[in-house]
Protein backbone atom coordinates (compact mmCIF):
# COMPACT_ATOMS: atom_id res chain seq x y z
CA UNK A 1 0.00 0.00 0.00
CA UNK A 2 2.82 2.36 0.90
CA UNK A 3 4.67 1.61 -2.38
CA UNK A 4 1.47 2.21 -4.37
CA UNK A 5 1.04 5.69 -2.90
CA UNK A 6 4.57 6.59 -3.92
CA UNK A 7 3.71 5.63 -7.51
CA UNK A 8 0.68 7.95 -7.46
CA UNK A 9 2.86 10.78 -6.26
CA UNK A 10 5.31 10.09 -9.06
CA UNK A 11 2.52 10.06 -11.62
CA UNK A 12 1.18 13.31 -10.20
CA UNK A 13 4.59 14.92 -10.47
CA UNK A 14 4.92 13.73 -14.08
CA UNK A 15 1.51 15.18 -14.87
CA UNK A 16 2.30 18.51 -13.26
CA UNK A 17 5.68 18.70 -15.03
CA UNK A 18 4.06 17.90 -18.39
CA UNK A 19 1.43 20.56 -17.77
CA UNK A 20 4.09 23.11 -16.92
CA UNK A 21 6.08 22.29 -20.06
CA UNK A 22 2.98 22.48 -22.23
CA UNK A 23 2.00 25.76 -20.61
CA UNK A 24 5.45 27.17 -21.27
CA UNK A 25 5.23 26.19 -24.94
CA UNK A 26 1.83 27.88 -25.23
CA UNK A 27 3.14 31.04 -23.59
CA UNK A 28 6.08 31.19 -25.99
CA UNK A 29 3.77 30.59 -28.96
CA UNK A 30 1.39 33.33 -27.87
CA UNK A 31 4.21 35.80 -27.34
CA UNK A 32 5.63 35.22 -30.84
CA UNK A 33 3.15 37.64 -32.61
CA UNK A 34 4.09 40.36 -30.16
CA UNK A 35 7.72 39.97 -31.19
CA UNK A 36 6.63 40.28 -34.81
CA UNK A 37 4.73 43.50 -34.01
CA UNK A 38 7.79 44.90 -32.32
CA UNK A 39 9.77 44.20 -35.44
CA UNK A 40 7.13 45.91 -37.52
CA UNK A 41 7.20 49.01 -35.34
CA UNK A 42 10.98 49.11 -35.66
CA UNK A 43 10.63 48.98 -39.44
CA UNK A 44 8.10 51.82 -39.57
CA UNK A 45 10.22 53.94 -37.27
CA UNK A 46 13.28 53.37 -39.44
CA UNK A 47 11.32 54.30 -42.54
CA UNK A 48 10.34 57.66 -41.04
CA UNK A 49 13.93 58.42 -40.13
CA UNK A 50 15.10 57.50 -43.62
CA UNK A 51 12.42 59.78 -45.13
CA UNK A 52 13.48 62.71 -42.99
CA UNK A 53 17.09 62.25 -43.97
CA UNK A 54 16.23 62.25 -47.69
CA UNK A 55 13.91 65.27 -47.68
CA UNK A 56 15.35 68.08 -49.82
CA UNK A 57 14.82 71.49 -48.32
CA UNK A 58 13.71 73.91 -51.02
CA UNK A 59 15.00 77.40 -50.37
CA UNK A 60 14.42 79.96 -53.06
CA UNK A 61 17.64 81.94 -52.79
CA UNK A 62 18.17 82.50 -56.51
CA UNK A 63 19.56 85.91 -57.32
CA UNK A 64 18.84 87.97 -60.41
CA UNK A 65 21.75 87.71 -62.82
CA UNK A 66 22.72 90.00 -65.65
CA UNK A 67 21.35 89.27 -69.15
CA UNK A 68 24.88 88.54 -70.37
CA UNK A 69 28.01 86.77 -69.12
CA UNK A 70 30.70 88.55 -71.14
CA UNK A 71 32.73 90.76 -68.77
CA UNK A 72 33.47 93.24 -71.57
CA UNK A 73 29.83 94.30 -71.87
CA UNK A 74 29.11 97.78 -70.47
CA UNK A 75 26.14 100.12 -70.02
CA UNK A 76 25.72 102.53 -72.94
CA UNK A 77 22.27 103.92 -72.09
CA UNK A 78 20.87 104.13 -68.55
CA UNK A 79 17.41 103.69 -67.13
CA UNK A 80 15.59 107.02 -66.78
CA UNK A 81 15.24 107.83 -63.09
CA UNK A 82 13.21 110.88 -62.07
CA UNK A 83 15.34 111.23 -58.93
CA UNK A 84 18.73 111.21 -60.68
CA UNK A 85 20.57 114.41 -61.56
CA UNK A 86 20.00 116.19 -64.86
CA UNK A 87 23.20 114.87 -66.49
CA UNK A 88 22.23 111.25 -65.84
CA UNK A 89 18.67 111.91 -67.00
CA UNK A 90 19.99 113.42 -70.23
CA UNK A 91 22.06 110.28 -70.88
CA UNK A 92 18.92 108.21 -70.24
CA UNK A 93 16.91 109.72 -73.08
CA UNK A 94 16.38 107.98 -76.42
CA UNK A 95 16.09 110.30 -79.42
CA UNK A 96 13.88 108.86 -82.13
CA UNK A 97 12.36 110.67 -85.13
CA UNK A 98 12.56 114.11 -83.52
CA UNK A 99 11.27 112.96 -80.13
CA UNK A 100 13.04 112.31 -76.83
CA UNK A 101 11.85 109.15 -75.11
CA UNK A 102 12.64 108.24 -71.51
CA UNK A 103 14.48 104.93 -71.39
CA UNK A 104 12.51 102.34 -69.42
CA UNK A 105 15.41 99.90 -69.61
CA UNK A 106 19.18 99.71 -69.96
CA UNK A 107 21.22 99.33 -73.16
CA UNK A 108 24.33 97.12 -73.03
CA UNK A 109 27.10 96.85 -75.62
CA UNK A 110 30.68 95.72 -76.20
CA UNK A 111 31.13 96.99 -79.76
CA UNK A 112 30.31 93.59 -81.25
CA UNK A 113 27.68 90.90 -80.75
CA UNK A 114 27.52 88.89 -77.54
CA UNK A 115 25.33 86.14 -76.09
CA UNK A 116 22.12 87.20 -74.34
CA UNK A 117 21.01 84.99 -71.43
CA UNK A 118 17.96 84.66 -69.18
CA UNK A 119 18.31 86.44 -65.85
CA UNK A 120 16.26 83.79 -63.99
CA UNK A 121 14.46 80.51 -64.67
CA UNK A 122 11.15 81.22 -66.35
CA UNK A 123 8.71 80.64 -69.19
CA UNK A 124 8.89 82.35 -72.56
CA UNK A 125 5.73 84.42 -72.78
CA UNK A 126 6.21 86.09 -76.18
CA UNK A 127 8.58 86.37 -79.11
CA UNK A 128 7.92 89.04 -81.72
CA UNK A 129 9.57 91.08 -84.43
CA UNK A 130 9.17 94.86 -84.14
CA UNK A 131 10.25 97.24 -86.90
CA UNK A 132 11.30 99.85 -84.33
CA UNK A 133 12.65 97.79 -81.42
CA UNK A 134 13.98 94.82 -83.37
CA UNK A 135 13.28 91.28 -82.18
CA UNK A 136 11.75 91.12 -78.70
CA UNK A 137 11.62 88.22 -76.21
CA UNK A 138 9.53 88.39 -73.05
CA UNK A 139 10.07 85.87 -70.22
CA UNK A 140 7.90 85.47 -67.12
CA UNK A 141 9.52 84.53 -63.81
CA UNK A 142 8.29 83.94 -60.27
CA UNK A 143 7.34 86.70 -57.80
CA UNK A 144 5.82 88.96 -60.48
CA UNK A 145 9.10 89.39 -62.37
CA UNK A 146 9.17 89.83 -66.16
CA UNK A 147 12.30 90.30 -68.28
CA UNK A 148 12.22 91.80 -71.77
CA UNK A 149 15.11 91.48 -74.26
CA UNK A 150 15.09 93.80 -77.29
CA UNK A 151 17.41 94.47 -80.22
CA UNK A 152 18.43 90.80 -80.53
CA UNK A 153 18.87 88.15 -83.22
CA UNK A 154 19.46 84.41 -83.63
CA UNK A 155 16.76 83.62 -81.07
CA UNK A 156 17.16 79.97 -80.00
CA UNK A 157 14.02 79.51 -77.87
CA UNK A 158 10.30 79.30 -78.62
CA UNK A 159 7.15 80.67 -77.04
CA UNK A 160 6.07 78.45 -74.16
CA UNK A 161 9.58 77.10 -73.50
CA UNK A 162 10.84 76.77 -69.94
CA UNK A 163 14.29 78.34 -69.74
CA UNK A 164 17.00 78.00 -67.11
CA UNK A 165 18.88 80.83 -65.48
CA UNK A 166 21.84 81.98 -67.62
CA UNK A 167 20.58 79.93 -70.58
CA UNK A 168 21.51 81.52 -73.91
CA UNK A 169 18.36 82.80 -75.61
CA UNK A 170 19.75 85.00 -78.42
CA UNK A 171 22.55 87.31 -79.54
CA UNK A 172 22.74 91.09 -79.35
CA UNK A 173 21.87 92.99 -82.53
CA UNK A 174 20.60 96.38 -83.72
CA UNK A 175 17.34 98.31 -83.70
CA UNK A 176 15.89 101.29 -85.54
CA UNK A 177 15.13 103.18 -82.35
CA UNK A 178 18.81 103.22 -81.28
CA UNK A 179 20.81 103.06 -84.48
CA UNK A 180 23.62 105.14 -82.96
CA UNK A 181 24.32 102.34 -80.47
CA UNK A 182 24.95 99.86 -83.28
CA UNK A 183 25.11 96.28 -81.93
CA UNK A 184 23.63 96.18 -78.41
CA UNK A 185 21.02 94.68 -76.10
CA UNK A 186 18.17 96.76 -74.73
CA UNK A 187 16.94 95.13 -71.54
CA UNK A 188 13.87 95.90 -69.44
CA UNK A 189 13.01 94.54 -66.00
CA UNK A 190 9.36 94.67 -64.92
CA UNK A 191 8.35 93.88 -61.32
CA UNK A 192 4.69 93.72 -60.35
CA UNK A 193 3.73 95.64 -63.50
CA UNK A 194 6.24 98.49 -63.18
CA UNK A 195 9.51 99.08 -65.04
CA UNK A 196 12.46 99.30 -62.67
CA UNK A 197 16.17 99.99 -63.09
CA UNK A 198 17.77 96.58 -63.70
CA UNK A 199 21.10 97.85 -62.37
CA UNK A 200 19.50 98.16 -58.92
CA UNK A 201 18.31 94.54 -58.85
CA UNK A 202 21.21 92.40 -60.04
CA UNK A 203 22.47 89.98 -57.37
CA UNK A 204 19.33 90.50 -55.29
CA UNK A 205 17.55 87.38 -54.07
CA UNK A 206 14.14 86.71 -55.60
CA UNK A 207 12.82 86.55 -52.02
CA UNK A 208 13.82 90.19 -51.53
CA UNK A 209 11.63 91.38 -54.40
Amino acid sequence: MKRQMKKSVVYALYTISFALILGGILIIALSAPNSSNNGEYDYVSKGILDYEQNVKVVNNTEVIKRPYVDENVVVVKNFYDYQSDSDVQERSLIYYEGTYIQSTGVSYSKGEEFNVVSILPGKVKEIKEDTTLGNVVTIEHENGIISVYQSIKDICINEGDEVAQSQIIAKSSTSNISKELDNHLYFELIINGSNVDPESYYNKSVNEI
